[in-house]
């Protein structure tokens, strides 16, 4: 008797877990469509032409300050190649101008790399402006997270 009652335990047993296996199968398959409803409804809720239009913008914007900056280099490089064909007639006045030169060539290529940072955060500052939040999956900031987030903006 004891074995029948064993096995009509073992029996339940496992009808109870394929119960609780298919239960949670069918949560499963409502959450996710639940989220397919949402992405759906968020694509469907997306302007494409203002967002096309905002990123047109802001290459433009982009080029814009690309080229200025190659002006101003190529200004640069053009007035050390007028400063060093007037300086070649003496010896020691050649080696002052070619350290001079050194010198300003350095100094206008910390000023570039200067303005190509300053073009970098205007680039990610504008990025940040013109990116959407995610209104699926969202997780809440750990305060780890935001101590991380707020270094590495320094």
């Amino acid at each position: 008797m004891s074995t029948k009652g064993e096995q009509d335990r073992e029996r339940l047993k496992e009808e109870y877990k394929d119960h609780y296996r298919r239960i949670k199968e069918a949560k499963e398959r409502l959450k996710r469509a639940e989220q397919k409803g949402k992405i759906s409804q968020a694509v469907h809720n997306m302007n494409a032409d203002g967002l096309l239009e905002s990123v047109d913008e802001f290459l433009g914007k982009v080029r814009e300050k690309v080229t200025h900056v190659e002006a101003r280099l190529d200004v640069a490089m053009d007035s050390l190649e007028d400063e060093n064909s007037t300086a070649a007639s003496k010896i020691e006045k050649e080696e002052l101008d070619e350290e001079l030169k050194k010198q300003k060539a350095k100094q206008t290529l910390k000023q570039v790399k200067a303005e190509m940072g300053m073009l970098y955060n205007e680039i990610e500052k504008h990025a940040d402006e013109i990116r959407t939040e995610k209104t699926i999956g969202n997780k809440k900031p750990t305060s780890e997270s935001t101590d991380n987030s707020s270094e590495t903006e320094s």
